[in-house]
């Protein structure tokens, strides 16, 4: 008797909690705000629990400068957004029907939903939060370069999430954070002491496969989906068009130019090999 009230109880509070999620916390009007808080708020228990774990099993970690560990921490958090975001991208782009040419008479420049604008908050938040870390620490976490791509990118994607406009490139472009993890691996292989370990060669050779494929030939394709669909980019607000255009153009130059670098890094790691 007794547990079947506690049973009654707890589905009670878990249909409360699941009513206030839905109408309050993914509300359409307050889904914007909530999905940046989350990300931010995210971002620093993911911070907390890398310290926590490298501080208790990382003989490593507390050899490390004050820096470095602050350095080690915040890779953790760009990992865990790279690997969050690139999944949903993936699958909004490519998997689900809510950019289609087929499934819908809406401008494919305006379609939306509540998944897509979560996941854009999500993501503002983070580089929110990123943005302030290199900023505080500058130049310890990144140099102009990156403060110039995280402006760029948090103005893009928090203008896709709060307009709804031009989610689909937004989402194209962010599928290049799939190249994050094997950046953040590499520099904890190389303060780990292993950039003469075979796992470090591996790393360069994926990292630079990866980065041909979705910071050099993605970008290529997304210009190409924005010429097939001009007509409806040139229905987007003035600001929404700039964007499109103007913030992939800048990207896509900064990643030919560190590409260029990770040709140059891997041809000499290469060479030391022989």
């Amino acid at each position: 008797m007794l547990a079947s009230e506690e049973n009654t109880s707890f589905k009670s509070y878990q249909n409360q909690a699941n009513l206030f999620v839905k109408e309050y916390l993914l509300a359409d009007p307050l889904l914007p705000y909530t999905s940046v808080i989350s990300g931010m708020l995210a971002c620093k228990m993911i911070y907390e629990l890398t310290q926590l774990i490298g501080s208790s099993h990382f003989k490593i970690y507390s050899s490390f400068s004050k820096i470095q560990r602050i350095e080690w921490n915040d890779r953790a958090v760009s990992t865990m957004h790279a690997i969050f975001i690139t999944s949903i991208s993936l699958y909004l782009v490519f998997c689900s029907n809510l950019f289609s040419d087929y499934q819908s008479s809406e401008l494919i420049t305006d379609r939306s939903s509540s998944l897509s604008t979560f996941a854009l908050g999500v993501s503002v938040g983070y580089f929110i939060a990123d943005l302030g870390m290199i900023l505080w620490f500058f130049p310890s976490l990144g140099g102009y370069e990156y403060v110039i791509h995280h402006l760029f990118s948090l103005v893009a994607v928090a203008y896709s999430m709060l307009s709804g406009e031009g989610q689909l490139y937004t989402f194209m472009v962010l599928i290049s954070e799939t190249t994050t993890p094997g950046i953040n691996l590499r520099w904890y292989l190389d303060v780990a002491g292993m950039k003469k370990s075979k796992a470090y060669l591996i790393n360069g050779v994926v990292i630079f496969i990866s980065w041909l494929v979705a910071r050099i030939l993605l970008f290529v394709y997304m210009f190409y989906h924005v010429y097939l669909h001009f007509d409806q980019v040139e229905q987007m607000q003035p600001f929404g068009q700039i964007l499109v255009i103007l913030v992939p153009l800048v990207l896509s130059i900064m990643n030919l130019v560190w590409f260029f670098k990770i040709i140059k890094g891997l041809r000499k790691t290469l060479a030391k090999r022989q």
